[in-house]
């Protein structure tokens, strides 16, 4: 799965937001400025044609919907960065975070708190 851009992944997040939403929802979901709709539109048909969303016909208009999991995405995008940045291990990035004091020692227990539940 491919990295998307900061615009892409704009437009993806506003999709995950909304289920199924017309090319004006997503424009709507968007901060302000907005981008023109036919911006909107360009990076619409671009995730349509990388498989990201999927498009059907409603009326005279397309609705469109995440064809990729907002979780899997997320999963991807991680496991890449930890890559890249920490040498593969999510142990050292959990490190770095808690040393620069990003992340407390009450964050810390709350996450092994959390990982034993499942």
């Amino acid at each position: 799965m491919d990295k998307l851009t900061k615009q892409e992944e704009e437009v993806m997040q506003a999709v995950w937001r909304l289920g199924s939403c017309g090319v004006k929802d997503i424009v709507e979901q968007l901060p302000e400025p907005r981008p023109p709709y036919t911006t909107v539109a360009s990076v619409v048909n671009k995730l349509k044609s990388r498989h990201f969303l999927r498009q059907r016909k409603d009326g005279k208009a397309y609705r469109y919907e995440p064809a990729v999991e907002e979780n899997d995405y997320k999963k991807q995008c991680m496991k890449g960065f930890v890559h890249d940045y920490f040498r593969n291990s999510f142990k050292e990035m959990v490190s770095f975070f808690a040393k620069d004091e990003k992340l407390s020692a009450e964050d810390l227990q709350a996450i092994i708190s959390e990982i034993e539940q499942d």
